[in-house]
């Protein structure tokens, strides 16, 4: 077992995906050294030196901002995340948000706790303290929905079975959320247009330079008067000073968040979660599962599905010897490849290649055994990032 290959885990990931790395084929553990691959949640790597030996990232939930995707790119290595095997669990404490929000529940809590259980005129307290509270339903209330992946889709979902009117827009929606997308979901024409007519909003969008600050001072004084801002995506989409802003000029009713910030701390207009969006048994679970078979299948035959930064690229096996080459996305790559494979006497069986922005990807399956010079040789090539033989073994 001394070729198992290593796999260094940062952060605690459920038992049940690592349960998919065979022990046989696998070294699994939070020591190992010069890792093939890193499984990681939340750990920060952009200040972590990564070893030269790892070959893939896999990163157990959505977002990969704790990771350097483009300097791992440069080495030929894809990072994999989970899309949508949070969805659920988000989704679900969206709906919480809004609840919390509409019925100001909150400081409905805030009061009970401070209530004297011992007062001889506890009953009487309650009663004339609840008035305060007084909230509304969100049955006939309308939802915009700024993002409609997975997440997206799942809330508009939800919230039109509680009677909610749902206004969506995505400017990148992907056929598939196309398809899953209910049709009462009503299309908005910008960012602006959800701000202006929804009741609530609900942002799911990755943070890009692009996103950053989807809400700022210029457009949330758009939104209606007593509105509700919902932020379960990343902290950075939307700007705390403007939410202060409009949360002093009454604009905003409330901005209920995953994303606890010091300029937000304690304001009664904000309700600030403690990153409790994926942090259920199932969605912790169903996120380990999911990466652990993408990378797997990475490794043992170099098949790439969900990847944020290489295309997805699957080749069913003819041969016992194959090849997988990451590169640049530039002219005459595959002819070298080719040629380098034809000089060392290989004769090509199947071949894919597919690209993704400047980054390009080759599985090749070979009709016979590939030496170490050949692989050399294709490692020369300029414009290629890594070179990996990943002949079948049994399993």
């Amino acid at each position: 077992m001394a070729d198992r290959l290593p796999i260094l885990v940062l952060n605690q990931i459920s038992a049940s995906g690592l349960s998919r790395l065979p022990a046989e084929r696998y070294r699994v553990g939070k020591d190992v050294a010069d890792p093939a691959a890193i499984l990681v949640r939340s750990a920060d790597l952009h200040g972590m030196a990564i070893p030269a030996s790892v070959r893939a990232i896999g990163r157990a939930g959505a977002g990969t901002n704790n990771i350097p995707v483009a300097a791992l790119s440069q080495r030929g290595v894809p990072v994999f995340n989970a899309p949508g095997a949070n969805a659920n669990a988000v989704k679900e404490l969206v709906i919480a948000g809004m609840l919390m929000a509409a019925r100001h529940i909150a400081p409905a809590l805030q009061f009970v706790t401070a209530l004297d259980p011992a007062a001889s005129d506890l009953d009487q307290r309650v009663e004339n303290g609840k008035k305060a509270f007084a909230g509304y339903e969100l049955q006939g209330q309308t939802l915009g929905v700024i993002g409609l992946g997975k997440i997206g889709c799942l809330v508009a979902d939800a919230a039109i079975k509680l009677g909610m009117n749902v206004l969506g827009f995505d400017p990148e929606i992907t056929v598939d959320a196309a398809w899953s997308l209910p049709s009462q979901v009503k299309r908005a024409a910008s960012v602006n247009d959800v701000l202006k007519h929804a009741q609530f909003v609900s942002l799911h969008v990755p943070l890009l330079e692009a996103t950053r600050h989807l809400v700022n001072e210029a457009n949330i004084g758009l939104m209606r008067h007593g509105a509700v801002l919902l932020n379960f995506s990343r902290e950075g989409v939307v700007g705390n000073a403007a939410v202060l802003e409009a949360l002093a000029a009454k604009r905003l009713a409330a901005y209920v968040c995953d994303f606890p910030a010091a300029e937000l701390h304690g304001h009664p207009g904000v309700v600030a979660l403690p990153h409790l969006g994926a942090s259920t048994r199932e969605a912790e679970e169903n996120c380990a599962v999911m990466v652990v078979d993408q990378l797997r299948d990475y490794l043992e035959h170099g098949h790439i599905a969900n990847a944020v930064n290489f295309p997805s690229v699957s080749m069913a096996r003819e041969s016992a010897y194959r090849v997988a080459i990451a590169n640049a996305n530039v002219p005459n790559m595959l002819a070298q490849i080719s040629s380098a494979m034809a000089s060392a006497g290989l004769n090509i069986h199947n071949m894919v290649n597919k690209s993704r922005g400047e980054m390009a990807y080759t599985l090749v399956d070979v009709d016979s055994a590939v030496q170490a010079a050949a692989l050399d040789s294709l490692a020369k090539i300029s414009g290629v990032l890594a070179v990996r033989y990943l002949p079948d073994t049994p399993r």
